[in-house]
């Protein structure tokens, strides 16, 4: 590994740390920050020349900034001469704009996986991305984990009945994840019914599939924003009976009101991995945080060493 150099933006440090930590080596001495007139500034201060460079920074709120930091921290190695660039992008902005839903509407999603190639990145390792087909926007190769494995590790510890246990979909796109961990914990399928009124507004009313009366209801999803569709599923859940409800994201963004739905939701637990980092005041007490250090550890050890990755995770 002597030839593998890790840097850290700011996006996410103590992720960053745990991932150097579980490679055994030192994250690379970098200084950023930023001019008086608010510039981005960059500066690797150690020699990086003909070295596999791994560079880590979500693009997590306010994803403006940790987005230019990164381009900025690639064109750096390029210009410093590293043989390859892998950008670790656990958390991956503007996800979410990946198709032209109306008119007149940009694909951002594209826009910056071209930013992100053209800065001079030769490859990209990410995590939950919230559509996979956006790994196709990118024009060199991408290597995409799912943080399932860290997350059903934490509830199969708990030892919940398969006949006490109800798997919930938050919404007809998250099925087929709902279906990978009935797979994997057991349990029955249910689905809540979303019918989106707005951009920002969503109504659940219907359960679709195995009874939740008395049940203890797990539900996953890519990621928490505002927090509308997973509270408002929540509700129904209990209002059809569900004995405990407990949610588990990826990607814990928490923006707007989200903290103030989740603390008035009531749940059991709200699991999140630590691949955004989170404030105190987005913690609650019924929070735990996974962390994935050792699922990217393992991703560029095996990249470093053009080994399979897929054959881990897939």
């Amino acid at each position: 590994m002597s030839d593998l150099k890790l840097f850290s933006g700011n996006a996410n440090p103590a992720l960053s740390q745990k991932i150097a930590d579980y490679l055994g080596v030192s994250l690379g001495e970098i200084s950023l920050g930023a001019f008086p007139d608010g510039e981005t500034s960059c500066k690797i201060d150690e020699d990086i020349r003909g070295r596999d460079v791994y560079l880590i920074q979500p693009t997590c709120p306010p994803a403006n900034e940790h987005l230019m930091q990164l381009l900025v921290m690639i064109d750096n190695c390029k210009r410093a001469s590293a043989e390859r660039v892998t950008t670790v992008i656990p958390y991956f902005g503007y996800a979410r704009q990946d198709r032209k839903d109306e008119g007149r509407v940009p694909i951002t999603a594209k826009l910056v996986a071209n930013l992100i190639a053209r800065a001079g990145a030769d490859r990209v390792l990410t995590m939950d991305l919230h559509a996979a087909q956006i790994q196709g926007f990118f024009d060199v190769p991408v290597d995409h984990l799912y943080a399932a494995p860290v997350l059903n590790e934490h509830f199969l510890a708990k030892n919940i009945p398969s006949a006490d246990l109800v798997i919930a979909s938050p919404d007809e796109g998250s099925i087929k994840r709902a279906l990978g961990h009935v797979k994997r914990l057991g349990g029955e399928l249910a689905i809540i019914d979303k019918r989106r009124t707005s951009a920002e507004e969503t109504v659940q009313a219907n359960i679709i599939g195995d009874s939740v009366d008395g049940k203890i209801v797990l539900m996953f999803d890519d990621m928490i924003s505002t927090a509308g569709s997973i509270c408002g599923a929540a509700k129904v859940l209990r209002e059809h009976g569900a004995r405990e409800i407990h949610v588990a994201a990826t990607h814990a963004v928490l923006c707007g009101p989200a903290v103030e739905r989740l603390e008035a939701a009531n749940l059991s637990s709200l699991v999140c991995t630590d691949s955004i980092p989170l404030r105190e005041d987005q913690i609650l007490p019924q929070s735990e945080v996974l962390t994935v250090a050792p699922l990217l550890g393992e991703a560029i050890k095996r990249i470093h060493r053009n080994e399979s990755v897929s054959r881990l995770f897939g």
